[in-house]
């Protein structure tokens, strides 16, 4: 509830203030407000359509798709929210200026249109921003009934203190507001990016750095007030994983710096150039030295395998095609196709291979594992005997860097046999033609290569997405470095050492915003 109060009331206040600058310039030159309200009252309309078709939208999607819309709204209402916090720390006091300016224009058109317009539009991008803050926010609550109603008092109070400011009877320290609600908001827009990384996952948009790192169960357990204000209001979950983490210290860290940072702590254009690069050259260092030194874990997978009736296999692999012996059978292997899971590759075979068309009873016996089959005599029909086969098998054998992983066989291998002092022919299923990797040996050899796989992808945030992001910073930095400080725009005073220094005004209901 705390968190959409204060949001409701934060994004209210701006567009009250907004919306009372214009009203007060247009009373005083003597010019009707009507203009203004149709543009007002069109502004929130629209705000409020948006926020509600994003929600209709959202409880029509299958699950995963209601992951994804989440994760964009979450991202959205980020970007919004940071930059109304800066737009607002930069420009709060040039404010009146600009709006008094605009609202001038619009009274020299002379037209309820200009005016409407101008209502409308300073209401919408508050509006729009707060419809898509508050969505985000809510999905993130606790309790949603609860978030609705604190958005619901933040914006009712903050229309009273616009009516208050308009009407001229308020005053209010506009500057401690701003400033103690933009660090609140800037720790509720921190704990959205763990949110939106969060349901990134879950839609399947972000896979890497999903390691826990701390367990705040006992912290915040579920149904206690430390959970609703740490989890339901700051949105730091019990379980942070570690790309949650460094979403949530990247955000958080530069932004309160920016607010809280006294103006005498701040470095001058020369020193902050200086910085800046220095900066970016640590950032390229860091990145590099990340890409270098991080290692990924691999697993050597052998290129024989034990089979599950005693005998092994063997995979040699060359380009696009492979085989695999067993004792002195080679089985061709083609059709490579890539593969998940501990395997990278599947390759197919069809049939056995060459099968002789004459046994002697001992090639036999080598074929049926050295038992004679049901309803044959070795001692009336001793052989040659001329053979026929049906061959149904498929094979597919699983390789990881040319290594064999798995061998998996299906259909079936059936012998016919006649001659050799058989009455009548006989047909049996020759098991042999099945090939199995010994159970134990597999298990163990893919629970090895998962949590190879499973360290190398928590890697990766390491090794290749931090590095990216610190090269990204280092841009940023760079380009900042290379733009010109822009003249001093806020009003100097003389003190009584001869030496300037930066004036604060004082906030009188609307006529300054600090």
């Amino acid at each position: 509830m705390l968190p959409t109060f204060v949001i409701g009331l934060r994004e209210g206040l701006e567009a009250a203030l907004i919306v009372s600058i214009i009203a007060t310039f247009l009373r005083r030159n003597g010019a009707p407000l009507r203009g203004l309200w149709v543009g007002v009252g069109a502004g929130v309309g629209l705000s409020i359509a948006v926020g509600v078709a994003l929600r209709l939208l959202e409880q029509a999607l299958p699950q995963r798709q209601q992951e994804m819309l989440e994760c964009v709204i979450g991202v959205i209402a980020i970007v919004f929210v940071t930059g109304m916090i800066r737009w607002m720390h930069t420009h709060a006091r040039s404010l009146k200026g600009e709006l008094e300016k605009a609202a001038a224009a619009a009274l020299g058109a002379g037209t309820l249109t200009a005016m409407a317009l101008m209502g409308f539009l300073a209401v919408l991008r508050e509006g729009f921003e707060t419809s898509v803050f508050l969505l985000a926010t809510i999905q993130n609550a606790t309790s949603a009934p609860a978030a609705i109603v604190g958005a619901v008092l933040g914006l009712a109070i903050a229309i009273g203190l616009g009516w208050g400011i308009y009407a001229g009877g308020l005053r209010l320290n506009l500057k401690m507001f701003f400033q103690v609600t933009g660090v609140f908001l800037v720790f509720v827009a921190a704990g959205l990016v763990m949110f939106a990384l969060r349901t990134g996952h879950e839609a399947g948009w972000v896979t890497v750095g999903q390691g826990r790192t701390v367990d705040l169960s006992w912290l915040i357990p579920n149904g206690s007030v430390r959970s609703a204000v740490i989890t339901g209001i700051l949105g730091v979950p019990a379980d942070p994983r570690v790309i949650e983490v460094l979403g949530w210290l990247a955000y958080l860290v530069p932004m309160l710096a920016m607010l809280v940072l006294p103006a005498h702590l701040r470095p001058g254009a020369v020193l902050a150039r200086r910085l800046r690069i220095g900066g970016a050259v640590a950032a390229v260092a860091g990145a590099a030295a990340l890409f270098v030194l991080v290692p990924l874990p691999s697993v050597d997978v052998p290129r024989e395998a034990p089979l599950a009736d005693g005998r092994t296999a063997v995979l040699a692999v060359s380009g696009d095609r492979a085989t695999l012996t067993v004792d002195r059978e080679r089985i061709e292997l083609t059709d490579p196709t890539g593969h998940t899971g501990t395997a990278d590759t599947a390759w197919r075979a069809k049939g056995s291979g060459d099968l002789p068309a004459t046994l002697t009873a001992q090639d036999l016996l080598a074929y049926t594992d050295n038992r004679v089959p049901v309803g044959l005599n070795l001692a009336t029909a001793p052989g040659p005997y001329q053979a026929r086969w049906t061959d149904s098998t498929r094979h597919t054998v699983l390789s990881r860097d040319g290594g064999l992983v798995d061998v998996r066989t299906t259909g079936r291998l059936l012998l016919t046999i006649e001659g050799g002092g058989l009455t009548s022919p006989r047909t049996f299923t020759v098991d042999g033609a099945a090939l199995q990797v010994e159970e134990t040996y597999a298990a163990d050899l893919s629970a090895e290569i998962a949590e190879a796989d499973h360290a190398a992808h928590d890697r990766l945030l390491w090794k290749h997405w931090v590095p990216v992001a610190l090269i990204v910073l280092a841009g940023l930095l760079l380009w900042q470095s290379r733009r010109r400080p822009g003249r001093a725009t806020e009003p100097r005073a003389v003190n009584d050492s001869g030496r300037e220094e930066r004036q604060e005004p004082s906030v009188k209901g609307s006529t300054h915003v600090a």
